[in-house]
């Protein structure tokens, strides 16, 4: 894949997800993203069975570089600085006032570097009344009314991956990327803030809009219910997810697919309002009549009938289905102490260009003596 953020040098002072995750966003696109680690231990998100390199830390650290500095001492202070001078981005998600703190604050970096881009990640934002509490995911979703959408009310129990911790990510990236081009043509960088909350509430906005433009409140079932999204069990213990949407051509097709031609004829199914109204019955139909077949017979039938739908993979067989494999989504790069090493690949491709070389995650400090090098070379002879 082209790699559009060749030249920019990225400063990543981040830890678990949210910095990290803007990273790693901008290194798949070719940025070289520096990432500052504390000597020893660096990134908690790495401690993982008495080891450095857990699967949650390589979710978000490949196609970078490390090196270990602590910026408390005077030479390491000196390299870091060095670093931020020659920078076009610095990231980091500290607690309100930690930078500062650390003499990494916006306003010393700025005057270091007039043209960086700082990006600073919080949990609630800079200021106001909740600045200074902890966040993590669980709780920006749940500020934020997310996760008033995912809880099962009848076994509520916090379900699925790191979403605002991810998003968040997604969205100060978005804003780097933003004061980048703007950059190109004032020269002047940025102060760039984003907050998991204020990033949840974002992603969160058609239920925000359904409540601020009609005073409806959404709940776990509200968009499936209206978009006719059906999970169903098959004859083999496995799963199918079906979306029906609007059209009218979907529900005929599946009506034929499952040998219910006259399933939209029942007055509670014959229009999308009823069908709405009804889904409870419909799920209960659905899932009489799935139960009689295994799931790659009704891949076949639904296919044949043009209904959407898609197996519901778990992360053993998605990438196996002859479509991911297509796409060439599985990559694998070689580590030079590790060895091979597997992920999936940045989903953009540039002019047809697929991203299908991968660095895989540094270990602790293993480019300690290739950046530390570079930054003496730079430096004036005294």
């Amino acid at each position: 894949m082209a790699k559009v953020l060749e030249g920019i040098t990225v400063i990543e002072q981040g830890t678990f997800i949210t910095g990290p995750a803007a990273g790693v966003l901008l290194a798949d696109l070719g940025a070289d993203v520096i990432k500052i680690e504390q000597p020893g231990t660096g990134d908690p998100f790495r401690a993982f069975k008495g080891g450095l390199y857990s699967p949650h830390y390589q979710t978000y650290n490949r196609n970078k570089r490390s090196i270990e500095l602590n910026t408390k001492d005077p030479a390491d202070a000196e390299v870091f600085d060095a670093l931020v001078r020659d920078a076009d981005v610095y990231i980091q998600n500290f607690r309100p006032g930690a930078a500062q703190r650390l003499g990494a604050g916006a306003q010393r970096l700025r005057e270091l570097n007039p043209r960086l881009v700082y990006c600073a990640i919080s949990g609630f934002g800079q200021s106001g009344p909740a600045a200074g509490r902890p966040a993590y995911d669980t709780v920006a979703q749940a500020a934020s009314g997310f996760l008033n959408l995912l809880v099962n009310p009848e076994n509520p129990r916090v379900v699925g991956p790191a979403i605002a911790d991810a998003l968040t990510g997604f969205y100060a990236a978005y804003g780097i990327l933003g004061a980048l081009v703007e950059r190109a043509r004032t020269g002047q960088g940025r102060c760039v803030e984003v907050s998991m909350l204020e990033a949840m509430c974002h992603f969160n906005l058609d239920a925000f809009t359904h409540y601020l433009s009609e005073g409806e409140i959404m709940g776990p079932y509200s968009r499936p219910s209206v978009s006719q999204s059906y999970v169903l069990r098959c004859a083999d213990g496995k799963w199918i997810a079906l979306h029906m949407s609007s059209p009218e051509k979907f529900w005929l097709g599946l009506a034929r697919a499952i040998e219910q031609p006259g399933l939209l004829d029942d007055p509670r199914f014959a229009s999308r309002e009823g069908r709405i109204d009804n889904q409870e019955a419909l799920i209960g139909l659905l899932g009489e009549a799935f139960s009689r077949r295994t799931r790659p017979d009704w891949c076949e039938r639904l296919q044949a009938q043009d209904v959407p739908h898609a197996p519901m993979y778990d992360a053993s067989e998605a990438l196996q289905d002859p479509q991911a494999r297509h796409l060439q989504l599985e990559v694998e790069g070689e580590h030079p102490r590790r060895g091979r090493w597997r992920t999936v690949r940045s989903p953009l491709s540039f002019d047809g260009q697929r991203a299908t070389s991968v660095r895989p995650p540094p270990e602790l400090g293993e480019h300690n003596d290739e950046i530390r090098a570079a930054v003496a070379a730079r430096r004036p002879a005294r």
